[in-house]
This record gives structure tokens, sequence and C-alpha cells, in this order.
């Protein structure tokens, strides 16, 4: 990094501490790849909006945002302390750290379980226990509370930006801390896109709804986003836009492309070969119904955010995959004189 960019960096690391809050408040859709095993199985990948004006008090408490703050990220989650949703302040929710300098420029498995564990421990122990029982007692435990914290450093995340109001907010606010928060996900009908989709409607009702062409009625992140973009196109005031949060570069596998229902099938060959053996008819129609309304891609214009709203001194940083980066084109948002990478800061 040169002299020049350090100095940029360090000066816009300042005006984070001490920068009061946006203009205008927003909320983002976040539509983000899938990962691992499941995630080739299940290429739909996962939903969460980004409210740039409503905080966390608590996970299950939201509140309006102080001078500063960035805002929280709200999703549904299954099987975590029996909630339905659960709300993490946007830079833990991204990289599991607590503070923007924080952000390490690259990770591995070790990296990433030790950032998660430790802010388990400091915010989330009374959501998410130790193991209290049996062999591993004492351990981390198992389950979907990952989710909860870096998701930046397993996927690549795609932001759909649409304005709001403060008293859309507030409105938002209080229906969600009055309201049960009692969870009964279900994958087909009542998942996290669903979430999406229901919280979305709250600021603009009747914006989001299910596709029953593409989707056999199954809402899906990737729908959520074609509705949302959609609608932002009839409503050129609300100040629509994209972002792309990268994959943090590093040993882990890369996120995969998000598919909706239909254009996973069609677009797999070891699904859609067999289905128009048996079912040509079938086949004719799910290829039909994904060429007429199904191929929406993540865009490619979309600007690059390390912290979405933040300030990124490297401009130059394409919308591309973050494995194509080499080792000198380092987190936009840290100086040179990091820690050696794969250590965990104090």
């Amino acid at each position: 990094m040169t002299k020049k960019r350090l100095t940029w960096t360090i000066f816009f690391l300042g005006l984070l501490a001490t920068s009061g809050p946006r203009a205008h408040a927003d909320a983002a859709l976040l539509m983000e790849e899938p990962y691992a095993q499941f995630g080739a199985f299940n290429p739909t990948g996962h939903a969460a909006i980004y409210l740039n004006h409503v905080c966390a008090e608590t996970p299950t408490r939201l509140r309006p945002c102080r001078p500063g703050e960035p805002g929280a990220v709200i999703s549904r989650y299954h099987k975590i302390d029996g909630y339905d949703w659960l709300a993490i302040p946007l830079v833990p929710y991204l990289y599991a750290v607590e503070h923007v300098e924080d952000v390490p420029t690259s990770a591995d498995r070790a990296l990433e379980a030790s950032l998660r564990d430790r802010y388990r421990r400091d915010h989330l122990e009374l959501y998410v226990p130790d193991v209290t029982e049996g062999k591993k007692a004492g351990e981390i435990p198992d389950g979907e509370w990952t989710q909860l914290v870096g998701a930046s450093y397993d996927r690549r995340i795609y932001g759909f930006e649409i304005q709001t109001t403060p008293e859309e907010d507030t409105e938002f606010m209080n229906r969600f801390n009055d309201s049960r928060n009692v969870g009964h996900f279900n994958l087909l009908f009542h998942n996290c896109a669903d979430f999406s989709r229901t919280l979305l409607n709250v600021y603009y009702p009747h914006s989001i709804h299910r596709n029953f062409f593409v989707d056999v009625g199954i809402t899906t992140p990737k729908q959520v986003a074609r509705s949302l973009t959609k609608y932002a196109a009839r409503h050129p005031e609300l100040n629509f836009s994209t972002f792309m949060i990268p994959q943090v570069p590093g040993s882990l596998p890369r996120s995969h492309p998000v598919d909706g229902v239909v254009e996973s099938v069609v677009k797999s060959k070891k699904y859609v070969l067999p289905l128009a053996v048996l079912t040509p008819e079938v086949t004719a129609g799910l290829v039909v119904a994904y060429l007429t309304d199904g191929r929406f891609k993540a865009p490619k214009d979309a600007r690059v955010e390390i912290v979405p709203g933040e300030p990124v001194t490297d401009t130059s940083t394409p919308a591309a995959p973050v494995a194509d980066q080499t080792p000198d084109n380092r987190h936009p948002l840290r100086p040179a004189t990091t820690p050696q990478e794969g250590s965990v800061h104090p």
C-alpha cells in the first residue's frame, strides 16, 4: 500500500469514528450466496434485511440508532433459542468483530471460528450458551448460530437498497418489538426470504410477492430481489441502488451464485437431463418458465462495499469474485500496518 493510500485510509477510519448518521434512512435486502454442501444442494442462498437507522438494543429488541451507529441486520433463523428473528449490528454480522479496523484482510477456518466464538461469548451467550451436558460440556455449541455473525467469511452478498423514512422505521420497530418472537421456521413456506418479504411489505405494502411461475410458490431471496427491483423501477423517487459486499479473501471455500427454484433445475444437467427423458412436457414447461420470468441476475454494476454506507478508499476495486484478487489488493478499509494475517486481534 502506498503512503498516499495509507494516509487516506487512516483519514477515513477516523471519519468513521466521528461521523453522524446518514442523511436518510434505507432498507436493504441482503441476497447472500449459498455455500458449502447444503449450498450446492439448495442454491437459493440466504436473505436478510439491513436497516441503517434501526439498531439492536439486544438481538430481540430494536431501537433507533445513535449518531455513528451503522444499523443492524435482521433475519429469520432456525432453532436459535426458540426465536423467530434476531437482530445483529452490521459490522459483527458481516465480520464477527465490533469495529471496522479489526476486520482481517484474509481468513481461514481457524480464524473464522475464533472470531465467531469470541463474539458469541461476549454478546450472544444468553442466546447461544456453551454445551452443558455430555462429553462436549463446556465446548462451543453446534447449530445455525454461526449465521448470526461473520457472514462475509462464507458468502458474497448483494444488497438492494431502497429509501425509507423515520416514521416508517418507528412503525417497524414498534410492530416487531410488540409482536411475539417465537420460531416457526419452515424451509418451504416460512423461510428467511418469507421473513424479508414480510418485513419489506411493512415499509411498502404489496411490493414483494411470491412467484408461482418460476419458484412454484416458494419465496426465494432472488424472487425478493426481483420484486424489489421491479417495485423500485415503478417508484424512482425511492432512490433505489445496489451494492456488493465481497467475500473475505483467504483459504475458505468460495460461495456459489444464487439461483431460483426452477432456475436451479434448468441449469443443472444432473436434474434436467433425467427429467427431460422421463417427462419432456414438464421439462419444456420449466424451461419456458425460466426463459419467460426467471432470468434475474445479480447486478454487475453494483458498487463494491466493505461496510455499506461507509467510505471505501479503493474505488478501483472491481465488482468481481474475491478469489480473483491478488495479495496486494488488500481490504480497502485496512491500513498496511495490520497484524500478521490469520492472527486474532485482541
